[in-house]
């Protein structure tokens, strides 16, 4: 479905079942948690840690200036069993999970939404409202 700003999916529905799967690598993919500058300190003065101890600076991936680090296993730093211990300062890119946002045209996006997740097709139908929210969040972080 369109609106003036972006598209989304039509009849989908979510609920996390929460697994941890979008938190690291998995055979079929090699998880990027990119971060804006924003979350980044929001993360560190949360947490209590440096920016080094859990974020590597990137280049050419703007609006994305940092990239999560993750341990030997592949998973988030932040990720303990199932849970995020920063949840509720994750960055923008795990709240839009199991969606991305992609440019399509001039000022024009597209909610993108992955297959690997367990919790698509469960739980309740999301509707625009659900998406421009979430586009909304995405202007107000990298327009910081």
């Amino acid at each position: 479905m369109k609106n003036s700003q972006f598209s989304y999916p039509e009849n989908i529905r979510f609920a996390c079942s929460r697994c941890g799967i979008c938190c690291g690598n998995t055979e079929q993919k090699q998880r990027h948690i990119l971060l804006v500058q924003s979350e980044v300190e929001r993360i560190s003065g949360f947490a209590g840690q440096q920016i080094p101890e859990f974020a590597e600076k990137i280049e050419g991936r703007a609006p994305y200036v940092f990239e999560m680090k993750k341990t030997r296993e592949g998973h988030c730093v932040f990720l303990k069993g199932n849970k995020c211990w920063i949840y509720s300062k994750r960055p923008m890119i795990c709240r839009f999970y199991p969606f991305e946002l992609r440019p399509v045209a001039d000022e024009r996006f597209e909610f993108l939404c992955t297959n690997e997740c367990p919790g698509i097709g469960k739980g309740r139908l999301l509707h625009e409202e659900y998406f421009r929210k979430l586009f909304q969040l995405a202007l107000m972080r990298t327009r910081m």
